[in-house]
Formats: structure tokens, C-alpha cells, sequence
């Protein structure tokens, strides 16, 4: 399976978990979070950066996940109506937390809180498994003028 993450050029030589809090985890959780296409980690990149910061040099990473490894997932009919707004971390965190102690798998699949027919795959960076996963290809990657435009008529 191929993951993708957008990152910042100067972060893209290797998979680095920050431990910050986030939807599916706590603080000091070192988790990796990728989306199933380029198309899904622009957008996700868009709506966490508010915008801002993407005239920097960003490149891909195509991540390859063993067909082999178990993934684990967390189903949209198993969330609250309301998980996806963005006050709303408090539902997520504690099942990705769930996950992330247990240390069953090294992946886990989720919906996107943007487009939630659409999946997330958080990395366990601390996993047993982890090693098995790598990065395969780095492609640079710039923000189409058009989502960097500061009001809806400027591009």
C-alpha cells in the first residue's frame, strides 16, 4: 500500500513523529499521519496550515506500507455525528490512543475529518513494525496559486 505525506523540504529525508497532540493522539504519542492520496494530504495541508506558509519548498513522500503489515481501523459508523469539527479532538484522541498503547499494529486507518468517505493512515512510529515502512519516492510539490490566493478572486 502507498501512503503519502506533504511535508516541508527540510523534513523530508525520513519519517520524524513530532509528539504533539493532534485528532487521533495525545501529547508525547509519536504518531505519523499520511493520507491515501496526494490529492487528500494537499487538502490536509491546506486546512491545518490555515492557509498560511505554503509559498515554502514542500516535497512528497510516497510511503510504502508492506501488504503484509495489519492495519487497524477506526469505521465513520463508529463516530459521533459531530467528531470531524475541529473543537471536537476530545472523541478521536482517546480511541487512536487506545490504539497507539496497545501497539498491535503499526498503522491505523481513519476518516478524514475533511472528506470523511475518504481515509488518514496514522503511523506508529514506536511500533515493533515501524522499520518496515519507508519512504520510496520524494517528488517536490508546490501549492497550486489558486489555493494560496488570499480571496476567491485573485487567481
Amino acid at each position: 500500500m502507498l501512503l503519502y505525506r506533504i511535508c516541508l523540504a527540510k523534513y523530508a529525508d525520513g519519517l520524524f513523529a513530532s509528539g504533539y497532540r493532534a485528532r487521533w493522539n495525545y501529547k508525547d504519542q509519536f504518531v505519523i499521519y499520511c493520507a491515501s492520496s496526494r490529492a487528500l494530504a494537499c487538502l490536509e495541508n491546506v486546512v491545518h496550515r490555515s492557509g498560511e506558509g505554503l509559498n515554502e519548498q514542500f516535497r512528497v513522500l510516497v510511503i510504502e506500507v508492506p501488504d503484509d503489515l495489519l492495519v487497524e481501523e477506526v469505521l465513520l459508523t463508529e463516530l459521533p455525528p459531530d467528531w470531524a469539527k475541529a473543537s471536537r479532538y476530545a472523541l478521536c484522541q482517546p480511541r487512536g490512543s487506545q490504539w497507539y498503547e496497545a501497539r498491535q499494529s503499526a498503522v491505523l486507518r481513519v476518516p478524514s475529518s475533511i472528506v470523511p468517505q475518504e481515509s488518514n493512515y496514522l503511523l506508529h512510529s514506536r511500533h515493533p513494525d515501524f522499520p518496515r515502512i519507508r519512504i520510496v519516492a520524494r517528488e517536490p510539490f508546490s501549492f497550486d496559486a489558486r489555493i494560496k490566493a488570499s480571496d476567491a478572486g485573485a487567481a
